[in-house]
């Protein structure tokens, strides 16, 4: 399956575009198709290094 990939703290210049093996679920688990997604503000300064993690 296809995956965003991060090498680091940065902008666009440190995700790739890239294949991944599909996960499998365990027994008493489930697998949750995602179709979208989305980002916001603290997630875009956070990817930068310029805000902290969450606790």
């Amino acid at each position: 399956m296809k995956a965003v990939l991060l090498s680091g703290f940065g902008g666009s210049e440190v995700m790739k575009l890239g294949e991944v093996e599909r996960p499998v679920a365990a027994e008493g688990q489930v697998l949750v198709k995602v179709v979208a997604t989305s980002i916001n503000r603290p997630d875009l300064v956070q990817r930068m290094g310029n805000y902290p993690p969450p606790p």
